[in-house]
């Protein structure tokens, strides 16, 4: 929204319009004829103007000798004020002036006045006649309203300039098509989604409540009983087929905007549409849609609880059959009022990334650990779509943000202790082959697949991982694909891992070299925590082609033996179980190439100790030989 209004007041000579600014700034009109082009006024911020804006009103002169500054002042306004008083100077606004005003390629809205209106014998009403406007405002459809002045009569003085004030603060140009007498389609889909957002318990309907609260929100006071009852009155009265029992439907509540509009009470969509953070072209405010997050090095992003809260609220609200999955029809209805999902769900095949029941809809487990990974690893995108699922705090001072959480971060990994983080990223690195694809699908509740299906793009997946002591955390595997390589040389891509599965083929020799390999080409990878898995443990186990097998490799690592598992055994649970521990206590899963260094402190402490206790049996020996003496 504009913070300053510029009008520039513009009519052939003789209409009055010097005099209407005068009559305006002194009070009273000036009868003597004013014969130069008055200096700029500019009028302070006050509770009488919309928005407490300030504004500017600059006169101007039709003299063809004035034309440059006319110009000029015309492309530096934000409203044109546009003022005729007889027949020849109303024929001029659509022979002269619109045109004039759109060969300048200026896009700012008019206010027509017809000024003089104490010399028309019909002058006493406020507007113009229908009669004569319509024709004029259906063919310049910039001309935002019109209204007839008088400023000898002092009639409407202080309006034509709060409709120009209107104009610029409120514009009606956005919501409302005159010509075709319907709100603009930008319009509706905004207040179709102020609909969604209000319809808490989303049966279609604002129940009293729920228009109590959503009047409340917008206009900062309650609603009464009885303009609760007029509204539904005008409504059924305007649209016979809605009936508001129930309450108000979408087409009743878009129906009452348009009658707003119609009526010239556009201020009162703006309102509304303003305290849902819309801007003056109709879209979400930025800084609503992108709050400042920063996360600091070697830090991650979570859903607080009042996060997590929020979107189990949402799954449950949308679960209308009750089922425990969000089928396509309800996940379609909770996305309506955003551009669609993610669009790294789309691109990672939502929801084959996360749990979801025998019919293939995703779960409320599986709801929340989507979420936990899109936060995990963008939370710019979590707190967008905040933003357009209507995620609220009691505090108004609180953003989206109050979703999320920073956690501490963790660059010194090898320090002994837990880790301060719910949700973890484990890169799972291997051969073509080695069972990496049924690792991430048995994770996710899925039937093995015994054919063999390549991975060319990374691929996720994410589950809730009961730890030791019962402590849930949300556990991510990614298999890299023929990423791997740029993703194993992207550090910023390693700092943000937590940990490294190392996985081969037990039955099939060439796998584990692989890995040998890959820790030779990426040194880097020492730095992180690393826990070895030999799958496809079902099958007969073979001798690696490797200068080392497999155990003998991380016994000289100083590392635990691989863990043995099949995905068609029922433990492989454990496995999941022992990555989500090496995530979150990494020091217990470093490569390590040497014995730790001899503790020097104990050694010294030692020492001392031997030479105290030697000093003070030197101190009795004495002694005795001095008595016996």
């Amino acid at each position: 929204m504009s913070t300053a209004v510029r009008i520039c007041v513009c009519g052939d000579e003789g209409t009055g319009k010097s005099s209407l600014i005068a009559s305006l700034v002194k009070g009273v009109f000036v009868a003597n004829k004013i014969q130069a082009v008055l200096p700029q006024v500019t009028i302070p911020p006050t509770t009488g103007t919309p928005e407490n804006v300030t504004t500017t009103i600059v006169d101007t002169s039709a003299r063809p000798q004035d034309r440059t500054t006319l110009r000029k002042e015309i492309r530096k306004s934000n409203v044109i004020l546009l003022v005729y008083s007889d027949h020849y100077s109303y024929e001029r606004v659509a022979l002269f002036w619109m045109p004039y005003f759109r060969s300048l390629g200026v896009n700012v809205p008019v206010v027509l006045c017809a000024n003089k209106s104490d010399l028309v014998s019909d002058g006493n009403a406020a507007h113009v006649a229908e009669e004569e406007m319509l024709p004029v405002m259906a063919e310049f459809r910039e001309i935002d309203s019109c209204i007839r002045t008088s400023a000898k009569e002092q009639k409407n003085v202080i309006e034509v300039f709060y409709l120009c004030q209107k104009a610029v603060t409120h514009p009606i140009a956005p919501l409302f098509d005159y010509k075709e007498g319907q709100l603009k389609p930008a319009c509706v889909d905004a207040l179709r989604r102020i609909f969604f957002l209000s319809d808490k318990d989303q049966d279609g309907y604002l129940n009293d409540q729920e228009m109590q609260d959503f009047q409340q929100k917008s206009f900062d006071k309650p609603l009464s009983q009885e303009d609760l009852d007029n509204i539904k009155l005008t409504v059924s009265k305007s649209v016979p087929s809605s009936s508001t029992d129930k309450g108000l439907d979408l087409r009743g509540f878009l129906q009452l905007n348009k009658l707003y509009a119609e009526k010239g009470r556009h201020e009162t969509i703006w309102i509304i549409l303003r305290k849902y953070h819309y801007t003056d072209s109709l879209s979400l405010e930025d800084s609503f849609l992108h709050p400042r997050f920063d996360v600091p090095d070697y830090a991650s992003a979570e859903l607080s609880p009042a996060g997590y809260r929020f979107f189990m609220d949402l799954f449950l609200t949308f679960d209308k059959d009750n089922d425990g999955g969000l089928n396509d029809r309800e996940l379609a209805a909770l996305f309506a009022p955003t551009p669609g999902l993610p669009h790294s769900w789309a691109e990672t095949s939502f929801p084959s990334t996360t749990v979801r029941n025998e019919a293939g809809h995703i779960t409320l487990q599986g709801w929340l650990a989507q979420w936990s990974m899109t936060t995990f690893l963008e939370p710019k995108t979590t707190l967008e779509y905040l933003a357009y699922l209507g995620f609220e705090t009691p505090n108004a001072r609180e953003t989206t943000t109050a979703a999320l959480k920073i956690t501490k971060p963790r660059k010194r990994r090898r320090r002994p202790g837990r880790v301060d983080r719910n949700v973890v990223l484990c890169y799972i690195l291997g051969s073509s082959g080695a069972g990496k694809s049924s690792l991430l699908d048995v994770f996710l509740n899925r039937p093995f697949d015994t054919l063999y299906h390549p991975t060319i793009k990374p691929r996720q997946a994410v589950n809730s991982v009961e730890l030791q002591g019962g402590k849930q955390c949300y556990l991510i595997l990614e298999e890299l694909g023929e990423l791997e390589p740029a993703i194993l040389e992207n550090q910023a891509k390693l700092d943000a891992c937590d940990l490294i599965c190392y996985a081969y083929d037990s039955s099939e020799p060439d796998s584990f070299s692989h890995i040998v390999e890959l820790r030779k080409r990426y040194p880097q990878l020492d730095e992180l925590p690393a826990v070895y898995t030999a799958l496809k443990a079902d099958r007969d186990k073979t001798t690696q082609r490797s200068e080392l097998q497999p155990d003998a490799y991380t016994a000289a690592l100083n590392m635990s033996a691989p863990l043995h598992v099949s995905v068609t055994w029922n433990s492989i649970s454990e496995l999941f179980v022992a990555l989500a521990e090496a995530a979150t206590n990494p020091s217990t899963a470093f490569p390590r190439s040497e014995e730790p260094p001899a503790d020097r402190a104990s050694l010294y402490m030692a020492l001392g100790a031997t030479a105290c206790a030697a000093l003070a049996a030197f101190m009795i020996w004495r002694r005795s030989t001095s008595n016996a003496a």
